[in-house]
């Protein structure tokens, strides 16, 4: 059972993830690449509960270890220090925003997945691929007990049995059921661009017009809807591969 969450990476949906793991009543190591100290107005919002470290401390630390950084800098994960435990992969792969992966790219739609990218960096853990597909609004807002009749699902893949069942407890003390939808090859189903990725979790969709501005006041204002474990595995199950593989 987990009860120290690692973090690497302290933006967005590493900072919901902190904020439910405390609630739930997990201790919580924050890092990032800037410095523990950087972190000292969050570590003093969640509470004593939470510390700051670097990330290689971050690794060691935790039970179970979060990786939610930006995917160009997968390599930058300290490998020696997360080798032998469970390593949710939060990140996606963005080539317009963020500049193309040679790797990502060569073997087309049916190629590597970015998380089979992260896993071949740190090959003594077990990554896990999980919170990718949703944001980190309705990650904090959705999360609900166990039996909740609105309770959200979140889909997760990953090639170790044992690695998965320790994510998926984890969703479930965070607030959410799990769907595995298989291997970390099958990732691609819930990579950006497919139907369960992220716009599920919306009530509604933006208006056209909106600038930047207005469309993230309504981003930060839209409330997110209930997207359940049948819907998950349904939606998963009729992705198709796009072109390039965002994974």
């Amino acid at each position: 059972m987990t009860k120290t969450l690692g973090l690497i990476g302290a933006g967005n949906i590493g900072s919901a993830l902190a904020r439910l793991a405390v609630a739930a009543g997990l201790d919580v190591v924050l890092s990032n690449s800037r410095g523990p100290e950087t972190l000292t107005d969050l570590v003093a919002e969640l509470g004593l509960r939470a510390r700051a470290a670097t990330p290689a401390e971050a690794a060691e630390a935790g039970d179970l270890v979060v990786a939610t950084i930006l995917l160009g800098a997968y390599e930058k994960l300290p490998a020696a220090e997360l080798a032998g435990k469970t390593v949710i992969d939060t990140m996606n792969y963005y080539p317009d925003r963020f500049g193309p992966i040679a790797e990502l790219d060569e073997g087309g739609p049916t190629g590597l997945t970015s998380s089979a990218l992260v896993q071949r960096h740190l090959a003594a853990s077990k990554v896990v691929k999980a919170f990718h597909n949703i944001d980190f609004v309705r990650l904090f807002t959705l999360a609900r007990p166990v039996g909740a009749p609105d309770r959200s699902a979140l889909p997760i893949s990953g090639d170790d049995a044992a690695a998965k069942a320790e994510a998926a407890a984890l969703l479930d003390v965070l607030g959410y059921d799990a769907v595995d939808i298989g291997t970390l090859a099958d990732s691609w189903r819930s990579q950006p661009g497919t139907p369960v990725h992220v716009d599920p979790y919306f009530t509604a969709k933006p208006a056209q017009e909106l600038s930047q501005e207005e469309m993230y006041g309504w981003y930060l204002r839209t409330p997110g809807t209930t997207v359940g474990i049948d819907q998950v595995r349904a939606l998963a199950d009729s992705a198709v591969h796009a072109t390039p593989d965002h994974a």
